[in-house]
């Protein structure tokens, strides 16, 4: 599941339990749901973050002028 299939199946998770009207069964379903793709949203975003970090190491490595700006 990529990232942004997680994030939208979460905000929709979200958005149904806000509305209320569920039977505690289902909102414990739709929580545990929630759960998950928050987990998957957040293995997505760390993914993210250390290819950042290693992208912005190597342009610092390779000196320059440039080795100032991020991108």
């Amino acid at each position: 599941m990529s990232y942004e299939e997680a994030r939208d199946e979460l905000d929709s998770v979200v958005r149904r339990l806000e509305a209320g009207g569920l039977s505690l069964k289902e909102s414990l379903a739709l929580w545990e749901r929630g759960e998950h793709l928050a987990a998957t949203c957040e293995q997505w975003l760390e993914g993210a973050r250390a290819k950042l970090a290693v992208a912005i190491e190597e342009r610092g490595q390779g000196g320059g002028s440039d080795a100032e700006t991020p991108f």
